[in-house]
């Protein structure tokens, strides 16, 4: 079994949440927002199950608009659940660096 990491960017309204600005203290809200995840499924797969309500993240599901593959395809597929949650923990950090506003389990 392998896994897959995605990046879905959020809708700006996600910024009215204060769980979401709380945990992005230093994003320059004029930067992008994303949801990072990891799978067993494809990030095609999964994106819809957020949307439709399937072991969905709230800001996934209500503020999702799109998978941004040019940011997580390069490293999938994952051989491993471990080396995924590093991979995602990793991402989210990099997005962080640089201002955006990410949620990540």
């Amino acid at each position: 079994m392998s896994y897959n990491v995605y990046v879905i960017e959020l809708d700006k309204e996600v910024l009215s949440s204060k769980r979401f600005k709380v945990k992005n203290p230093q994003m320059n809200t004029r930067k992008t927002c994303y949801y990072v995840g990891q799978t067993i499924h494809d990030p095609e797969t999964r994106f819809k199950q957020h949307k439709q309500g399937y072991k969905a993240n709230q800001f996934a599901r209500k503020y999702g608009l799109r998978l941004e593959p040019r940011i997580f395809s390069k490293y999938n597929p994952i051989p491993n659940r471990k080396e995924a949650e590093r991979i995602e923990q990793w991402i989210t950090e990099k997005l962080r660096e640089k201002g955006h506003g990410v949620w990540s389990n």
